[in-house]
């Protein structure tokens, strides 16, 4: 059996020597297609869609799902997924504004909230690596755990600060900006920025890539595989507490235990969505925050086109999630089916005494060999 082994890139970008014309529309053709969409409503809704103020709101209010879509993101790059993101950031945001109303200091309540996340992020790697359930159905049933505890929390209740119990400081997360551009999305940005350096000039970003194009061969050049999957669980459970912070200021002094899980669809959406561009191949942060640019803009403008419509929401992010993993998919087995067209190619004859090589002995040893060098460059593929 044929094993791809290898830790070289696995991302699509097209061949060298490829027209330029297509190199745009593979590397870059979500950017020309957010563009068109931005071009388009604005014709429709000049009056509405291309102006500060709709900016202003999108901006705003989309930050907490970018930063719920890069919590998605990190875990993808190690080739796991964690579907409780969506039920933690519900937790966080009644943890956020209870622990106030109780007395206790916003900035501790902050740092709490984010020791909460780390926690359910080590629980989801204790399950994956440990215990070696599968990672959609262990985040899955965690996630369920979370939004039991969340409603036993608040009774299934809204809880309002009635006696003004928060910190100015604390809503003052939600409504900082500079100039026209609002606080949060400068925090979101600035998230995505940092996992863009990690993922894209570290070492760490680099085994994480590893680890997500193939856990086998990541072992053979001795990445530890185990370490990079628990710490990027981790890594996804504190920005979903980041998430929760910020939507929680949001609100005003006001939460309820059924928000949140609303949030995980558009965020596996938009990571999904970001894996076909930029890098198209494999999760990246830019492509990431593409992805949600892109859904905001395609809800926003069919919205105002087409008010009262309240279903274009779910519409719209269910079918970009199922044309993302199609995309994704597909994509994957091209690259695949090329993989092991060279490798039948490249495969060397029997030596010349006539002796046959142990079964599958040749596979590894060239994997082995593959994975050696491209360590320092590897750009893996979750898909």
């Amino acid at each position: 059996m044929t094993l791809h082994t290898s830790v070289k890139s696995t991302a699509l970008e097209p061949r060298a020597g490829t027209a330029l014309s297509r190199r745009v529309l593979t590397v870059h053709g979500m950017v020309v297609l957010t563009v068109a969409l931005a071009i388009f409503f604005s014709v429709l809704r000049p009056d509405t869609f291309p102006t500060l103020l709709n900016f202003r709101l999108l901006a705003a209010g989309k930050a907490v799902l970018l930063v719920l879509a890069l919590a998605v993101s990190v875990p993808m790059v190690a080739g796991k997924i964690d579907l409780s993101v969506g039920y933690a950031v519900g937790l966080w945001q009644v943890m956020a504004l209870s622990w106030q109303i109780q007395g206790m200091d916003y900035r501790l309540t902050i740092v709490l909230v984010l020791l909460g996340g780390a926690v359910v992020g080590a629980v989801n790697a204790l399950l994956v690596e440990l215990a070696q359930v599968d990672a959609f159905i262990a985040t899955l049933a965690t996630g369920q755990v979370i939004n039991a505890i969340t409603y036993w929390h608040t009774g299934g209740r809204q809880i309002t600060d009635t006696d003004g119990k928060r910190a100015q400081a604390f809503d003052a997360l939600a409504t900082w900006s500079v100039g026209p551009v609002p606080g949060p999305f400068i925090i979101a940005l600035a998230l995505a920025v940092a996992l863009w350096v990690v993922l894209e000039f570290s070492p760490i970003g680099r085994y994480l890539y590893a680890v997500g194009a193939n856990p086998k061969a990541a072992e053979l050049i001795g990445v530890r595989r185990r370490s990079y999957v628990v710490g990027a669980m981790v890594t996804s459970g504190v920005l979903a507490a980041v998430a929760g912070i910020l939507l929680s200021a949001r609100q005003g002094g006001v939460v309820q235990a059924n928000i949140g899980p609303e949030f995980l669809l558009p965020a596996l959406a938009a990571a999904f969505l970001g894996s076909t561009t930029i890098r198209p191949g494999r999760v990246n942060a830019w492509g990431t925050v593409l992805g949600v640019v892109i859904t905001t803009l395609g809800i926003s403008g069919l919205q105002q086109l087409l008010p009262g419509r309240f279903y274009l929401e779910p519409l719209f992010n269910g079918l970009t999630l199922v044309a993302a993993i199609t995309i994704a998919s597909l994509a994957s087995r091209r690259r695949l089916a090329s993989a092991e067209r060279h490798q039948a190619t490249d495969t060397p004859a029997p030596a010349g005494d006539g002796a046959a090589l142990a079964p599958g002995r040749a596979t590894d040893d060239a994997a082995a060999d593959e994975a050696t060098a491209p360590v320092q460059q590897p750009e893996g593929s979750t898909t």
